[in-house]
Order: structure tokens, then sequence, then C-alpha cells
């Protein structure tokens, strides 16, 4: 008899190659270095117990919901952003129990069953999961890597149907770690407003980019100074700003004409007051827990650069005279690495968990446009990663 289950749901859960290797290296007892970690609760890294402990506070006994989210704690979000100089009003705030639920709460507002929402490629495998849940259809639009992964306007222009709803935006983007174009901002914006679409704008790794943002970088979208053109929704939250996933709290800055977002914010209180899922500790424990984050980001920050520099000092001795390099980025915790063609990516990993035991992503993982990449956390210890890169490229030469 066929289930009564959704076809939606029905997902194929088999075990790829690479999670069939992992599997056989544990059973049989062997150390494994993970360089695809990117869990900062498992790599000493995060806000520690005395953040969390914020959360038994006894003033979180009461339940008082507010659908839009605690009034201290929107003002909280919005003192975060004005500290890096940015202006996100309190009351064009809302607050989700995560970045996952806000894109659930985005496409429930802006799309009907089957309808299409254009998303970057490459970026991360989270959205087929959070669209397919909602009937919605993903179009992939290509970021031109050789161009230092700017958007290809004309492909995406042309992926535009009846029945696109929105253009879906990771500032900066994962795993390629690029910031936008200032230039290349405003066209899409200019785009989504003449073809009546909206901008859903992910910047949960906003605040670790490398360097200074050179000048013609948009450092956010999240700033109402600026003219938005296009219904504008900005995501963020906990998960990565404070490298605190299990408080679960996240937001969405809705942004643009005056009509339009007041439009979208009532829509989306009613979707918000339906499920209620922002705990009442955590949203009160938020300006404590915001106001705290400076350190945190800075040990990220200092673990994401040492990397880095051991990355770059290894390709320099066992990697670039072999035909493996680093492709460029701004931020994140992600690096790219771009490998000799000899063999698949699939091959590549395989051989590295059996011969090695180092665990690193494919490429086609994150639908890069083709085969030879292979992408690595920033995030574990660096005495661990300083060991583990070199055996990596001298397997890979």
């Amino acid at each position: 008899m066929k289930p009564p289950l959704s076809a939606r749901t029905s997902w194929d859960t088999s075990e790829n190659p690479l999670a069939k290797a992992l599997a056989e290296a544990r059973a049989a007892g062997r150390s494994l270095v993970d360089l695809t970690e990117s869990n900062p609760t498992r790599v000493g890294l995060g806000g520690g117990p005395e953040l969390v402990a914020e959360l038994g506070h006894p003033r979180g006994a009461l339940y008082a919901p507010a659908p839009t989210g605690h009034p201290d704690a929107r003002a909280a979000v919005a003192r975060y952003y004005a500290e890096r100089g940015l202006d996100a009003p309190a009351d064009r705030i809302v607050l989700s129990a995560s970045t996952s639920e806000s894109y659930a709460w985005a496409f429930k507002l802006l799309a009907e069953r089957g309808d299409s929402v254009l998303v970057p490629q490459p970026s991360y495998p989270l959205f087929d999961f959070l669209a397919r849940l909602e009937d919605v259809r993903l179009t992939p639009y290509p970021l031109l890597r050789d161009a230092g992964w700017r958007v290809d306007f004309d492909a995406l222009e042309q992926s535009i149907e009846e029945t696109t709803r929105a253009i879906l935006v990771v500032h900066p983007n994962n795993p390629t770690g690029t910031l936008l174009r200032r230039d290349d901002a405003a066209a899409l914006e200019e785009l989504a407003a003449r073809r009546g679409l909206a901008l859903i704008v992910d910047e949960v790794f906003g605040d670790y980019t490398w360097g200074e943002v050179a000048p013609d970088r948009l450092p956010s979208f999240a700033d109402a100074r600026a003219e938005r053109r296009a219904l504008t929704f900005v995501l963020s939250g906990l998960s990565k700003v404070l490298a605190l996933p299990q408080l679960k709290l996240g937001w969405i800055v809705t942004l643009g004409p005056e009509d339009l977002v007041a439009e979208a914010l009532r829509r989306l209180e009613i979707v918000a007051d339906t499920y209620l899922s922002v705990s009442t500790p955590v949203q009160l424990a938020l300006p404590a827990l915001l106001d705290a984050r400076e350190p945190v980001q800075a040990a990220i920050l200092g673990r994401v650069r040492a990397n880095l520099s051991a990355l770059d000092a290894a390709l320099a001795m066992h990697g670039e005279p072999h035909g493996v390099r680093r492709l460029p980025a701004d931020a994140g915790w992600y690096a790219i690495l771009e490998v000799p063609r000899t063999r698949s990516e699939e091959a590549w990993v395989l051989e590295l968990v059996r011969e090695d035991g180092i665990v690193v992503h494919p490429g086609y993982f994150f639908d890069m446009e083709r085969e030879g990449f292979l992408v690595l956390s920033l995030l574990p210890e660096v005495d661990v990663f300083r060991e583990a890169v070199p055996r990596m490229l001298s397997r890979i030469r």
C-alpha cells in the first residue's frame, strides 16, 4: 500500500559515495580530520556558556507573545545594524526562529504553489529543501567565476518567467565568499523593480569580511537610507552573528517602497502570529547577547585568517606549482580550491578519506559550474588545519 505521504518530502535519502566512505572509515576506527566542519560550537568557537546562561534568567518566565518579536529584541537588532553604520528601523524587523524559517516565511509571502524563485549558482544546497517544502521552484542564475563571481545579468533576465516572484541573493556568497559590487547591487534592484520581483538577501556572513571592504563592494542591503526600489528582505540571525546556532533566533529586515513594505509587514505579522515560534527567553536575552558579539566575532575572524594564512603558505609550497590554487574571496568561513581535473571531484574526496583520513567537500555540493573544485571550512582548530592541508595537497599533486 502506498504510504499517505506528500511528494514534497520524497527525497532520495540513500547514502552518497562520500557518506559511505566516511561510515566505513569510522566503523574501522580510523581517525578523520574534518575540513568541512562549519559548526563553531564543535571547534572551540561561538558564544560560551555564560551567553547561553542568559536564557535561564527569570525574566523569561512570563509569556507575552508579540508576533513580530518583543520590542526590546527588535530594538537590539536595529542597534546591531546601527553599530555597523546601517539604518534598519526596529519597526521594519520581524523575528523568526532561524534564517531557514525566515526563508520559509518569505516564500509563503511571495509565491503561490509552483511559482519560481531565482537562486544564484553556486550557493549552498539548503535552498532546495526549503523551496520544495513550500512548493516553490528554484531557477538558477549563474555567477561568473572568471569575472570574480559577478552576476550574469543576461542569463538572469532570460531566466525570469511569468511565475517568477523573487531573486535570491547570498551576500557575501557561500561558498565563494564574495561581496556584490555596488553597481551590480544597483542593477539587481533596478531589474527587480522593473520586473515586479522581490529581493531576498541572505547576509548571515556579513560580519566576517577578511579585511577592509573595497569601496566598490556593497557592505549590506540593510540600510533604509538608501532608496530601495524593490521590495527587499534582508535575512540574518544568531547562528552566524554570534556563532550560537543552538539559540534559534533569526530576523528579517524589510525595506523598499513604503506601500509595498507596509503591506508585506502586515502580512508577515499574520504569518509570524500563526507560528509564534521564537522563544521568549532568547528574545529577552537578545540585547545582552548582541552586546557580547565583539569577542566572539574576533575569535572567529582570528581563526579564519590564521587558517587562510596556513592554506596560502601550503599552496605556495605544495599546491600552486602543481596546478592547485585558491579562488579569491572577500568574506565568510570557506575557501574554494581549484584542483587538476585529472579525476572527478568525487574521486578526489574519496581518495582523501580512504588514503589520508581527510574530509573535504566536492564542489558539486554547491552547484559549481563544472568539475575541478574542493571546498574547505576555515573553522577547524589551527594546529589541526595546519597539519592536514599539506598532506591533502601532497595527495592531490
